[in-house]
Parts: C-alpha cells; structure tokens; sequence
C-alpha cells in the first residue's frame, strides 16, 4: 500500500509544478511574436547556421576544433543544445551547424572579425546575441561605450551583413540579465533595458526573428531560484542553458 505521506508529496509536487509551469516557453514565443503573426523560419537541406555572440554563446567551445557539428567547437551552452535537437529532429536536411562567439565581445569586436568569422562562412541562418558586455563592461569601467554607439554599431553590423549575404535569415537574441545574483544588482537597471529594448527594434526594422530571452529567464525564476539558472545574472547554469536551447529552437520552428 502507497505511503499517505508520499501520496501527499507527491501531490503537492505536482499541484505546484502545475502552477509554477503556467506559462510555457510557446506561450512566451507567442507573445513576443510581432502583431502580424508569429514569425519563423523554414530550415531547408544544407543549410548553414551560425551562432554569434559573446561568452554565453561562446560556452567554453575549443578554439582548435573549428568544424561544423562537432561537440567540441560548439560549446557547453544554448548554441550546443539548440544544435542537438536540430540536428536529430531534421536529420535528412544535413545542416551545418557553427559556434563562434567569443567571450568578452561587445558590437564592435563582433565587427572586426566578421568577413572571417561570419560573412566567409556563408551562413543561411545567422544569429546574434550580444549586449550585455556593451553595458556590462561600461558598469565596471572597462569600457566607454553609450546606448547608441550599441545601436549604431549594431545596425551597421546588420546592414554590412545583408549587402554581403542578401538572403541570409537573421535571429536576434535579446540580452538579458537575471536581478539578483553575483554580478547583477541594483546598478543595471533601468538603464540596461535601453540595450534590450534596441535589440528588440534593430531585429524589427531588419525584419528578424526575436528571441525574448529575458521573459524566459523571468518565467523560470517562478520555478526555481534565479541562481539555480545563472551563477552569475549573466551566464547560464546548465539548466538556463537547456531554457535558452528550448526557446531558441521554438522560434526558429515557429509557434502555432
């Protein structure tokens, strides 16, 4: 005979799973989609995906390993996770999946490597995350950058990128801080949202899907504490990892 006291843990458990799980990552997708419908993008055979960005994408990947597809090269992080569930759910489409963010990169130094570490590589499918060193680094001095020299750069970025590779699908990734832990406090904001709410505009006017991380990581937060997520506000433990993969992927498959 079941244990009573289970029995009620066991229901308790899932009374408040049912409630902490109310809203899910398609419903964030899906609220985040621009007013005309939800956006996304149709994977095809042999295309190339490219993941760009700073240290959270970078996600610890090998520098030497410089292939398509393979585990080493992609990292640890969302990137890495995001390819997985491609790979193995559109196995007859042959996708080549790359990795090059680098940590510690702002807008600017995404520029200086891009002909090499983007445009070189032809990719069908490009996405960017990438801001939160450009307000991270202002915060603790080791940089003098502004909101608009973010946005500029940025969409100077974009629009080099697109007279390069006219066709080429863009993701933009909203830059995200969890409030709280470590290294994020009481100093980021309001003014980091001004980096987000550029990312979020820069992907409209350039007709990109958007990724609302932070509304991802505010959801999650109801579930589990913020640094069971992030062990610092900025970079994903595993589990914010595997959060970020799920509603990359729900973008780019598009959410009915």
């Amino acid at each position: 005979m079941e244990n009573p006291n289970n029995s009620r843990r066991s229901f308790l458990k899932k009374a408040a799973l049912g409630t902490l799980a109310a809203v899910t990552i398609p419903e964030i997708i899906s609220a985040a989609a621009p007013k005309n419908g939800v956006k996304k993008i149709q994977l095809l055979k042999d295309q190339t995906i490219l993941f760009q960005g700073d240290s959270i994408t970078d996600a610890g990947r090998s520098r030497e390993e410089t292939g398509f597809n393979n585990p080493k090269a992609l990292g640890t992080g969302y990137a890495l996770l995001s390819a997985v569930e491609l790979l193995e759910e559109f196995a007859e489409l042959n996708l080549k999946i790359y990795n090059k963010g680098i940590s510690g990169n702002k807008v600017y130094q995404l520029a200086e490597r891009w002909d090499k570490d983007c445009i070189d590589l032809k990719p069908d499918i490009l996405s960017i995350l990438i801001g939160v060193n450009d307000f991270w680094h202002k915060l603790n001095g080791n940089y003098n950058g502004t909101i608009e020299i973010y946005r500029n750069d940025f969409i100077a970025l974009l629009e080099r990128t697109k007279k390069a590779l006219p066709n080429i699908k863009l993701v933009i990734c909203e830059p995200y801080a969890v409030p709280g832990v470590k290294a994020v406090d009481e100093k980021w904001f309001p003014d980091f949202y001004e980096y987000q709410k550029a990312a979020r505009e820069i992907a409209e006017s350039f007709g990109a899907i958007f990724v609302p991380f932070q509304k991802v990581y505010d959801e999650a937060i109801k579930r589990a504490p913020a640094s069971y997520w992030t062990g610092d506000g900025v970079h994903a433990a595993l589990p914010g990892a595997q959060l970020m993969a799920e509603a990359w992927t729900e973008v780019i498959k598009g959410v009915d």
